[in-house]
């Protein structure tokens, strides 16, 4: 993608970088457009809701933000989580409550100064909390992909399969997408500058619409029908949208499901966050930081709006992010023009947009979860070893069996007992030559090492020389001290020279 050009001014004013950010705001844009449709379809409900999401992110969260470059609105790591909960709660209602108690959450947790925790959940389960999310999105969107309908559709271009009637063109639309989506980043395609300024998935919402008025001219009878394609209502005034607006059913406060589904999602919707804030910083070319718990006030404002107006929940995005970095943004106003498009779009291109195939939408989303769980990152995290890979794959199985916010947990679990045995196991080192023998503390040690510790103590022999040496160590728990010293008062009776050295003073209170 090519970069805006950039004013080369020494202290640029708003206006100064105002050509710089209504560039890249142009191109976020047309990555975010189908991306928020996608992830609306995806979700089960109307591509209008991800739509207006993605103008929340960026009228709202935007300005709202410490971020500089950050992009808000609808992410795919959430679908998983808000088809599961329409779902279980049984209504988009009462799920539009669990959304607006998430926002309230989310800003609870920035007055709490809760961005710094995000730091403490081991990378390991982040990582495994994402491939699961992709293995969930490819699986969800497959029979879209394939143009599945039920099985009583009739039509010349259905062919009966197990699974039920399948559309030729659909699948036909989804293979020719998939190919162009994994081939726009190779060398061979990157040569081409069109292709370099081109976001991959506009160039398969083009071509979905250009294959969707191709059949429509030249053969109706295997054209896709309406049922297959984006349905925007069609909005003539700010009031129709006004109109459209869905109200959550705030009766299900009381409902311990729906503080279940809020929890899950500010949750997931912070961690994804502040990994998104956090990957942004690393790629600005500025080096400039954001702080991570106004930008949790910002989303969690976004999301009670978007809970209150009937939307889907948001998060900053790194997708959208990383194409506003590449395309010169110099502040937070890209961001901003993306929402206004947007905003635009619905009332101005709604005819346009109605000629997209779910199917083109559905690949963009394959795509998109096959990059949050490459076989190159399974792969990797084994090489690390297994402390590292454990916790991933506990948290992969564990949110493929229950939901992320479990998985998560028995993630987190996993790696604390890992960390745990391994801190235990690495706290004494114990040796000896001959007669002599030598116990270190190489580090502060609490009563866990307790079991160990006696383990070591009763290979010393009677008649020999027992050094121990905790010149490493500032903090010995009680329980340690007591059983060091219950082997001194032993020690003469067994004719075992005891020396200590370095052995710290009891902490006072």
């Amino acid at each position: 993608m090519q970069n805006c050009p950039v004013s080369s001014s020494s202290s640029p004013s708003t206006l100064a970088t105002l050509r710089s950010d209504v560039c890249a705001g142009i191109v976020v844009f047309l990555v975010a457009l189908p991306l928020c449709l996608g992830i609306a379809t995806a979700s089960g409900v109307e591509p209008f809701a991800g739509l207006v999401s993605g103008i929340i992110g960026g009228l709202v969260v935007a300005l709202l933000s410490g971020s500089h470059l950050s992009v808000s609105g609808p992410a795919a790591g959430l679908v998983v989580i808000v088809v599961s909960a329409i779902a279980s709660l049984g209504s988009f209602s009462a799920f539009l409550t669990a959304v607006l108690l998430s926002g309230a959450l989310q800003f609870g947790f920035g007055m709490l100064r809760a961005g710094r925790f995000a730091a403490y959940v081991p990378t390991s389960v982040i990582k495994g909390m994402l491939a699961a999310i992709g293995i969930l999105l490819i699986v969800k969107q497959l029979p879209l992909a394939a143009g599945i309908t039920p099985g009583g559709t009739t039509g010349s271009a259905l062919w009966s399969t197990p699974f039920g009637k399948v559309s030729l063109a659909a699948a036909l639309v989804t293979l020719a997408s998939l190919g162009l989506l994994f081939g726009w980043e190779t060398r061979a395609l990157r040569r081409f500058g069109a292709v370099r300024a081109l976001p991959a998935p506009l160039a398969v919402v083009l071509l979905g619409i250009g294959v969707t008025l191709l059949l429509d001219a030249v053969a109706p009878g295997i054209a896709l029908p309406p049922e297959r394609r984006v349905a925007l209502p069609e909005l003539a005034s700010l009031g129709a949208l006004a109109h459209a607006i869905s109200l959550p059913d705030f009766a299900q406060i009381a409902n311990p499901a729906v503080w279940r589904v809020a929890l899950t999602l500010a949750i997931v919707a912070s961690l994804e966050t502040l990994l998104s804030l956090e990957a942004v910083e690393q790629i600005d070319p500025k080096g400039r930081t954001a702080p991570p718990d106004r930008e949790l006030k910002a989303q969690g404002v976004g999301n009670a709006l978007a809970g209150v107006v009937g939307r889907l929940p948001l998060t900053a995005v790194i997708v959208r992010s990383s194409a506003n970095v590449d395309a010169g943004a110099q502040s937070r106003w890209s961001a901003v023009i993306h929402g206004v498009l947007l905003l635009i779009s619905v009332f101005a291109l709604t005819s346009v947009i109605n000629r997209i195939p779910l199917a083109c939408l559905a690949a963009i989303l394959i795509h998109t979860g096959y990059k949050l769980t490459k076989p190159r990152l399974f792969l990797s995290v084994a090489r690390e070893g297994r402390e590292r890979f454990v916790p991933f794959a506990a948290t992969v199985v564990g949110v493929l069996a229950t939901d992320l916010l479990i998985g998560i947990a028995i993630g987190i679990a996993v790696s604390f007992v890992l960390s745990l045995r391994a801190n235990v196991q690495r706290t004494l080192t114990f040796a000896h030559r001959d007669d002599h023998y030598l116990l270190s503390f190489r580090k502060d040690i609490s009563f866990l090492g307790k079991v160990q510790l006696k383990h070591c103590l009763k290979q010393v022999p009677n008649g020999a020389t027992l050094i121990v040496d905790a010149s490493r160590a500032d903090f010995i728990d009680p329980d340690i001290r007591e059983a060091v010293e219950t082997f001194a008062r032993e020690a003469p009776r067994r004719g075992i020279v005891f020396e200590r050295k370095h052995w710290p003073e009891p902490a006072r209170r």
